[in-house]
């Protein structure tokens, strides 16, 4: 999978009050006793044990050639440890919290702890045959995540799909794929929807170009039925918010490419721009490239429709679908 900066595999008004804005600027807290996140999964738990081990070693002005020595290993798998790509062992964290000063049990057993669970497979394991590799990583951030914004040109946000859009679109995207596969990746998207479900779901703040809302896909019934769930989804659902950038905005200035931020609950976790390609994906978590797409997210939900204006759109359109 290509990447610019690897996490861990090779707006002004409406934002802040969403909780994405403010971080770039805020202190770095304290290190403290790590918590287990909420979901995420083992790729989530490499993250946090990583960017956790980085930060003690830099606090402790520690180089990771040396800290590789202390384990008997490589500069570069310090570096690939730091960055969650390998799973841990025990034996070379508990080494290296010793090696950077980390000697109270407490914050020992719970790091300790997190690398214990980073080997329990994740829901989405059982989708493997189906599920490549460069895209897995997304799914342990998407559940991890305290605030999902996206910007969608091509189709419905998959968290809001219903199951037949689903499916008309995973045939439109593999003419290909057997029954079989077309069954399993609609049962992984309506698996992927449940987190909006949860208790203390993130809040998912989407941006969706006019077109997609009157492409149609499949059929004007499969249509008028999306775009119901839609209305149903933004009317009563108060931890999503849905906001359509009419087509006469000015696409020159939008560029028109998809993409997601990601923000999480722990200090441990940057925030991450996702950008999915047709055989890859780019995961951003460089403080410069974060931001440039924080600003396009800015500029884009000025640019649309409010929530409001945008139920109303979305109450027309699918009257404008027939009975």
């Amino acid at each position: 999978m290509r990447t610019r900066r690897s996490l861990s595999f090779g707006g002004a008004g409406g934002m802040e009050r969403a909780g994405i804005r403010g971080r770039a600027d805020e202190p770095e807290t304290p290190l403290g006793i790590p918590v287990m996140p909420r979901r995420g999964g083992p790729i989530v738990l490499r993250i946090m044990v990583g960017a956790r081990l980085r930060r003690l070693r830099e606090r402790s002005g520690i180089s990771a050639e040396d800290a590789g020595y202390a384990i008997r290993a490589s500069q570069s798998k310090i570096s690939r440890m730091e960055s969650g790509r390998v799973s841990f062992k025990p034996r070379d964290v508990a080494d290296l919290l010793t090696l950077y000063g980390v000697l109270d049990e407490e914050e020992r057993n719970a790091v300790l702890e997190l690398v214990r669970h980073a080997n329990t497979p994740a829901w989405w394991h059982r989708y493997g045959d189906i599920l490549p590799g460069w895209r897995e990583p997304y799914l342990a951030l998407e559940e991890s995540a305290s605030v999902i914004r996206a910007y969608e040109t091509q189709g419905v946000p998959d968290l809001l799909q219903t199951e037949d859009y689903a499916r008309a679109v995973t045939r439109l995207r593999r003419p290909n794929a057997s029954e079989d596969e077309v069954d399993g990746r609609v049962d992984m998207r309506m698996r992927r929807r449940k987190l909006l479900e949860q208790p203390d779901p993130p809040h998912l703040w989407a941006v969706v170009d006019e077109a997609v809302l009157r492409r149609t896909v499949g059929d004007d019934g499969l249509m008028r039925a999306q775009l119901e769930h839609l209305l149903d989804t933004a009317h009563n659902v108060p931890h999503v918010t849905l906001q359509i950038l009419p087509s006469t905005s000015s696409r020159g200035v939008f560029g028109g490419i998809p993409f997601r931020i990601l923000r999480f609950p722990d200090f441990d976790l940057p925030d991450v721009v996702y950008l999915e390609q047709l055989t890859g994906a780019l995961y951003l978590d460089k403080g410069d490239d974060v931001e440039a797409y924080l600003t396009l997210m800015d500029r884009l939900c000025a640019a649309a429709l409010t929530a409001e204006e945008s139920v109303a759109m979305l109450g027309e359109l699918y009257a404008g679908r027939g009975g």
